[in-house]
């Protein structure tokens, strides 16, 4: 018995390393702490290599790689960059500025991942509040919180959005979360943006900055726009096909589509690999590994009772608090069975995308995007706490849940 629940013991210890991973003086990487666990089951021979091999979900790692690639080229040439100042310079006031800044980001969150903007648009918007009288803290709040509600809307957004949807065998993906999610997904961007202007009031009237940054690399610039194009292009060319009937193609074809002139035609490829987030690749592969070892002992589908998770409400308010805890990219895996046995219904599934991703407007442990936005503005000397982001977005985290439990619910 004690051989048997191994991995369960191994998941425990993971979670908790995951949730106590910043306290004191622990710097430890989440992906140190997934792979640490897929190796121990591996080596204590809880699941075969050849089963380790079966359980990593080959399309989600290659859609990865293919994002990942795309959005190391809009970063290094600077075109994304480019054409983010374009649409601030626009703004007016600080006050639309604000708005505009959490509608791109959270428009190019849904596309590109809110890992890859979260990167992109943290100096990027400092630059913009420094110069214009906006509170650094309130910009920086403004862009976690855009980036997280915005990759809610598509099955690419984030990557337990991307997770669900290979799970649940959506078909098309695309039409089922944009029609379901898009509207509640607006609402809950214009209500993230009143509580931010509320705790940070932007000046009343500023003279906005020109455009502050040309494209770098004009070359990798005009690729990074090809890809862009093809990932718009092969979005709508899906949902035209679920609309007429036709089986969709995989969504991985989509990102390795999008990297392929990057990957072919620019003579920076082999840098821009380097700077593929490679971490996050190891995170996901271990974490398939340690969850099949996992499900394999039978104890997940046997102790939990599925059947008191199933109201909307509950299920996005479960999803927030548990994310928390062990990250929401692994709660979504331990709801595999749930997903696939169980029958959820589409709104159900999309309930668990929800939860799960706005858990990320709680605190700012929620979230891996979080993380890297916060990191991001130390280097440039700004920051914020673990208490000035939950007192803003609590609130926000409450109505959100409200939102899209109404949406979800009619």
């Amino acid at each position: 018995m004690a051989f048997v629940i191994l991995p369960l013991v191994v998941l425990g210890l993971v979670f908790a390393l995951i949730a106590v991973r910043q306290a004191g003086r622990l710097q430890i990487r989440i992906w140190h702490i997934m792979l640490a666990g897929a190796i121990a089951v591996l080596l204590s021979g809880q699941i075969s290599p050849v089963n380790a091999l079966r359980s990593i979900n080959a399309d989600v790692m290659l859609f990865l790689f293919g994002m990942f690639v795309v959005g190391s080229a809009v970063t290094e040439s600077g075109y994304l960059r480019s054409v983010s100042f374009r649409l601030f310079s626009r703004a007016g006031t600080p006050d639309r500025l604000l708005l505009v800044i959490m509608i791109t980001m959270g428009l190019f969150s849904a596309f590109l991942m809110n890992d890859t903007i979260a990167i992109i648009g943290t100096p990027l918007v400092l630059w913009y509040a420094l110069r214009t009288g906006i509170n650094p803290k309130g910009a920086l709040l403004a862009l976690c919180f855009a980036i997280t509600i915005g990759s809610v809307a598509t099955p690419i957004g984030n990557p337990q959005n991307l997770l669900i949807a290979g799970y649940a065998g959506l078909g098309d993906a695309f039409t089922a979360f944009l029609a379901h999610l898009a509207l509640p997904t607006a609402t809950n961007l214009f209500i993230a943006w009143m509580v931010v202007r509320f705790f940070y009031p932007p000046p009343q009237a500023c003279i906005l900055p020109p455009e502050g940054e040309l494209v770098k690399n004009d070359s990798l610039a005009r690729l990074s726009k090809l890809s862009l194009g093809i990932i718009l292009s092969l979005v709508a060319v899906q949902i035209v096909m679920g609309l007429i009937g036709r089986e969709p193609f995989p969504l991985m074809l989509i990102s390795l589509t999008a990297a392929t002139p990057v990957l072919i035609a620019s003579p920076d490829r082999y840098r821009i690999i380097t700077k593929v987030d490679w971490s996050t690749l190891v995170f996901f592969a271990a974490m398939f590994v340690l969850m099949q070892s996992v499900y394999d002992t039978g104890f997940i589908q046997c102790a939990i009772d599925y059947s008191v998770v199933t109201s909307i409400p509950v299920i996005m308010t479960v999803s927030v608090v548990i994310s928390q805890f062990i990250s929401n990219v692994p709660y979504v895996a331990l709801f595999q069975p749930l997903i696939i046995q169980q029958g959820m219904s589409i709104r159900q599934i999309l309930a668990l995308a929800a939860g799960s991703t706005i858990a990320g407007n709680l605190t700012i442990l929620g979230a891996a995007s979080n993380v890297i936005v916060i990191q991001q503005a130390e280097q440039e000397g700004h920051s914020l706490s673990f208490w000035e982001f939950f007192r803003v977005g609590l609130i926000i985290t409450v109505l959100n849940i409200l939102v899209y439990s109404v949406f979800l619910s009619i």
